[in-house]
Protein backbone atom coordinates (compact mmCIF):
# COMPACT_ATOMS: atom_id res chain seq x y z
CA UNK A 1 0.00 0.00 0.00
CA UNK A 2 1.34 3.39 -0.93
CA UNK A 3 1.08 6.44 1.54
CA UNK A 4 -0.53 9.47 0.19
CA UNK A 5 1.47 12.26 -0.55
CA UNK A 6 1.38 15.50 0.90
CA UNK A 7 0.25 17.98 -1.56
CA UNK A 8 2.80 20.38 -3.08
CA UNK A 9 1.43 23.58 -1.79
CA UNK A 10 3.58 26.19 -3.68
CA UNK A 11 2.76 26.22 -7.59
CA UNK A 12 6.40 27.20 -8.66
CA UNK A 13 7.83 24.13 -6.67
CA UNK A 14 5.16 22.03 -8.30
CA UNK A 15 6.30 23.31 -11.93
CA UNK A 16 10.26 22.20 -11.06
CA UNK A 17 8.65 18.47 -10.62
CA UNK A 18 6.74 18.77 -13.71
CA UNK A 19 9.71 19.94 -15.74
CA UNK A 20 12.10 17.19 -14.20
CA UNK A 21 12.44 13.98 -17.19
CA UNK A 22 11.37 10.62 -15.50
CA UNK A 23 12.92 8.38 -13.97
CA UNK A 24 14.15 11.78 -12.12
CA UNK A 25 11.02 13.39 -11.30
CA UNK A 26 9.83 10.07 -9.50
CA UNK A 27 12.68 10.37 -7.15
CA UNK A 28 12.96 13.61 -6.75
CA UNK A 29 9.21 13.11 -5.26
CA UNK A 30 10.43 9.84 -3.16
CA UNK A 31 12.74 11.95 -1.97
CA UNK A 32 10.58 14.87 -0.80
CA UNK A 33 8.38 12.04 0.83
CA UNK A 34 11.42 10.92 2.93
CA UNK A 35 11.77 14.38 3.58
CA UNK A 36 8.62 15.73 4.77
CA UNK A 37 8.13 12.36 6.64
CA UNK A 38 11.26 12.05 8.57
CA UNK A 39 10.67 16.03 9.42
CA UNK A 40 7.00 14.90 11.19
CA UNK A 41 9.24 11.84 12.95
CA UNK A 42 11.63 13.80 14.20
CA UNK A 43 11.43 15.91 17.76
CA UNK A 44 12.17 19.21 17.51
CA UNK A 45 11.85 19.55 13.89
CA UNK A 46 8.43 21.02 13.34
CA UNK A 47 6.52 22.19 10.67
CA UNK A 48 8.68 22.16 7.29
CA UNK A 49 8.24 25.20 4.51
CA UNK A 50 8.49 23.99 1.05
CA UNK A 51 9.56 26.41 -1.13
CA UNK A 52 12.22 27.34 -3.87
CA UNK A 53 15.77 28.34 -3.01
CA UNK A 54 18.29 29.16 -6.06
CA UNK A 55 15.25 27.16 -8.42
CA UNK A 56 15.41 24.15 -6.22
CA UNK A 57 12.36 22.65 -3.88
CA UNK A 58 13.80 22.77 -0.51
CA UNK A 59 12.53 22.20 2.73
CA UNK A 60 13.01 24.57 6.30
CA UNK A 61 12.46 24.32 9.39
CA UNK A 62 11.36 27.89 9.51
CA UNK A 63 8.89 27.72 12.03
CA UNK A 64 11.66 25.97 14.63
CA UNK A 65 14.69 27.20 13.48
CA UNK A 66 16.04 23.91 14.03
CA UNK A 67 18.15 23.00 11.16
CA UNK A 68 19.84 23.89 8.30
CA UNK A 69 17.98 24.19 4.92
CA UNK A 70 17.49 20.71 2.86
CA UNK A 71 17.57 20.96 -1.42
CA UNK A 72 16.85 18.40 -4.01
CA UNK A 73 17.17 18.62 -7.86
CA UNK A 74 18.59 16.51 -11.06
CA UNK A 75 22.08 16.72 -11.31
CA UNK A 76 21.70 19.01 -14.84
CA UNK A 77 25.67 17.97 -15.82
CA UNK A 78 24.44 14.06 -15.52
CA UNK A 79 21.71 12.54 -17.40
CA UNK A 80 19.17 10.19 -14.51
CA UNK A 81 21.22 11.81 -11.66
CA UNK A 82 19.73 13.61 -8.75
CA UNK A 83 21.51 15.12 -5.72
CA UNK A 84 20.09 16.07 -2.06
CA UNK A 85 21.87 18.89 -1.07
CA UNK A 86 23.15 20.63 2.36
CA UNK A 87 24.77 24.21 3.63
CA UNK A 88 28.55 23.45 2.50
CA UNK A 89 29.45 25.55 5.25
CA UNK A 90 28.21 23.26 7.87
CA UNK A 91 29.81 20.11 8.46
CA UNK A 92 27.30 17.60 7.77
CA UNK A 93 28.82 16.11 4.42
CA UNK A 94 31.86 15.48 6.00
CA UNK A 95 29.98 13.75 9.10
CA UNK A 96 27.89 11.83 6.45
CA UNK A 97 30.65 10.63 4.92
CA UNK A 98 32.20 8.93 7.56
CA UNK A 99 28.63 7.33 8.84
CA UNK A 100 27.97 6.17 4.85
CA UNK A 101 31.27 5.80 3.15
CA UNK A 102 29.18 3.84 0.57
CA UNK A 103 27.66 6.93 -0.96
CA UNK A 104 28.35 9.34 -3.49
CA UNK A 105 29.29 12.63 -2.81
CA UNK A 106 29.51 15.98 -4.81
CA UNK A 107 32.24 18.16 -2.67
CA UNK A 108 31.12 19.32 0.82
CA UNK A 109 27.40 20.02 -0.53
CA UNK A 110 25.68 16.83 -1.67
CA UNK A 111 24.66 13.21 -1.68
CA UNK A 112 24.61 12.17 -5.38
CA UNK A 113 21.81 9.50 -6.12
CA UNK A 114 21.23 7.34 -9.28
CA UNK A 115 17.86 7.40 -10.99
CA UNK A 116 18.59 3.00 -11.76
CA UNK A 117 19.70 2.58 -7.95
CA UNK A 118 17.48 1.94 -4.83
CA UNK A 119 16.80 4.84 -3.07
CA UNK A 120 19.01 4.26 0.48
CA UNK A 121 16.17 4.98 2.47
CA UNK A 122 17.66 4.09 6.08
CA UNK A 123 20.83 6.24 4.99
CA UNK A 124 18.83 8.87 3.66
CA UNK A 125 16.33 9.17 6.63
CA UNK A 126 19.68 9.74 9.32
CA UNK A 127 20.83 12.03 7.26
CA UNK A 128 18.09 14.42 6.95
CA UNK A 129 17.42 14.01 10.60
CA UNK A 130 20.83 15.17 11.04
CA UNK A 131 20.30 18.55 9.02
CA UNK A 132 16.70 19.41 9.77
CA UNK A 133 18.18 19.36 13.59
CA UNK A 134 21.67 20.64 12.94
CA UNK A 135 21.30 23.82 14.93
CA UNK A 136 19.45 22.35 18.01
CA UNK A 137 22.11 19.91 18.14
CA UNK A 138 24.65 22.33 18.30
CA UNK A 139 22.99 24.23 20.56
CA UNK A 140 22.65 21.67 23.05
CA UNK A 141 26.27 21.76 23.05
CA UNK A 142 26.51 17.94 24.00
CA UNK A 143 25.40 16.48 20.87
CA UNK A 144 27.45 16.94 17.70
CA UNK A 145 26.76 15.97 14.28
CA UNK A 146 30.47 16.25 14.09
CA UNK A 147 32.23 12.93 14.41
CA UNK A 148 35.34 13.25 16.92
CA UNK A 149 38.27 14.09 15.39
CA UNK A 150 41.42 12.34 15.93
CA UNK A 151 45.07 14.12 15.01
CA UNK A 152 47.79 12.10 14.34
CA UNK A 153 51.38 14.20 13.69
CA UNK A 154 51.23 13.46 10.15
CA UNK A 155 47.42 15.96 10.03
CA UNK A 156 48.15 18.46 12.28
CA UNK A 157 44.84 19.92 13.81
CA UNK A 158 42.97 22.54 11.70
CA UNK A 159 41.39 24.92 14.38
CA UNK A 160 43.56 26.63 16.91
CA UNK A 161 41.93 25.53 19.82
CA UNK A 162 42.58 21.48 18.65
CA UNK A 163 46.28 22.25 18.85
CA UNK A 164 48.50 21.40 21.52
CA UNK A 165 49.96 24.35 23.60
CA UNK A 166 53.04 25.28 23.82
CA UNK A 167 55.05 25.84 26.68
CA UNK A 168 56.73 29.32 26.78
CA UNK A 169 60.18 29.63 27.28
CA UNK A 170 61.77 32.05 29.87
CA UNK A 171 64.56 33.02 30.30
CA UNK A 172 66.64 31.71 33.90
CA UNK A 173 65.95 34.37 36.26
CA UNK A 174 68.99 37.21 36.35
CA UNK A 175 69.36 36.96 32.69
Amino acid sequence: MRKRQRAIGDPAVAAVFAACPEPVRSRLLALRRLILDTAQRTDGVGAIEETLKWGQPSYLTSASKSGSTVRIDGVKSVPNQYAIYFHCQTSLVETFRELYPELSYGGNRSILLDAGDELPEAALRHCVALALTYHLNKARGGVSTKPERRHSRLTPPSRPQDRPRRRRRTAPPGA
